[in-house]
């Protein structure tokens, strides 16, 4: 891989992996819904300038409500009921899983053996994280939301699927012209308009850089850098590159906001981990075997 190359997958990861502290920050100053509605705002703006994909805005609309609206509703809710910035990088990327039974069930994709082994290790790992939590890192609620987000973005993932070779970053700016409207409702009828008007109101130059990171980074050119990866390289070699998201993320969390995990945490996430891995190289090792046959 061309050094610019592995400079471009470095930045996704660490932009990624840091996002969840960046999201933590930013939920000490805005609630979770009104923090969605400013992300995708701020992304949206682009729109004025970058050309619409060529998809139908029932494809936009959809790929808004799930990857953007559902996963981030779940997941910003999630970490402010309780779980740590940490362990959300981590079991928000059970989605691999979610988009594999989702991808058998409506489009008829086969699942490999190594899909469903991947799936029992990486469950038992999300198992030892839950039964592990302490000091109140981790709640069943904050868990469950988490699992939520993850589901949600699956569904994104076969939207996308819809969509077919678009370019990524008119899809990106224009799918995010759906979810400002959707946020700013859940907020009004949840979080209420006082809690948005003294959000607005005393917002820091710290909760502004939280939002600026989230909407330019971590969303715009994380996943436009990401797509242009996965066109120059077979997807074998960049998809593999997400497993080492959550160990950005676990470290930036335990170094950056103090979080801290129990021994059954670190075994939980550590068999995760090897869950995922399983997902990713099970199917590179079938094909050797068989090629050995």
């Amino acid at each position: 891989m061309p050094l610019k190359d592995c400079l471009a997958a470095l930045i996704v990861i660490v932009a990624w992996g840091v996002n969840f502290v960046v999201i933590k920050v930013g939920l000490q100053e805005i609630p979770p819904f009104l923090l969605g509605c400013l992300r995708f705002a701020l992304v949206a703006l682009a729109a004025f300038f970058v050309p619409r994909p060529a998809v139908s805005w029932r494809l936009l609309i959809l790929f808004g409500m799930t990857l953007s609206v559902g996963q981030f509703a779940f997941l910003f809710t999630a970490m402010t009921v309780g779980m740590s910035a940490g362990l959300a990088s981590l079991v928000l990327q059970s989605q691999a899983f979610f988009t594999v039974l989702i991808a058998a069930l409506l489009l008829g994709e086969r699942m490999r053996p190594h899909h469903i082994a991947g799936m029992v290790v990486a469950a038992a790992g999300l198992g030892l994280i839950q039964y592990g939590a302490h000091a109140g890192n981790v709640t069943a609620l904050g868990f469950v939301l988490t699992l939520a987000a993850a589901f949600c973005w699956a569904c994104g993932n076969i939207v996308v699927k819809y969509t077919h070779k678009v370019d990524v970053l008119g899809l990106v700016v224009w799918g995010a012209v759906v979810p400002p409207i959707p946020f700013l409702l859940l907020s009004w009828a949840f979080e209420g308009k006082a809690a948005i008007y003294n959000s607005l109101a005393n917002l820091s130059p710290v909760g502004f850089g939280a939002l600026i990171y989230l909407a330019l980074i971590a969303t715009t050119l994380g996943y436009v850098l990401w797509a242009k990866l996965l066109t120059r390289h077979p997807v074998g070699k960049i998809a593999p590159l997400s497993l080492l998201v959550p160990i950005v993320g676990l470290i930036s969390a335990m170094l950056l906001l103090g979080e801290s995990l129990s021994p059954a945490q670190w075994l939980g996430g550590a068999i995760a981990v090897l869950g995922l891995a399983i997902n990713v190289f099970g199917s590179r090792f079938a094909r050797r075997r068989a090629a050995l046959r």
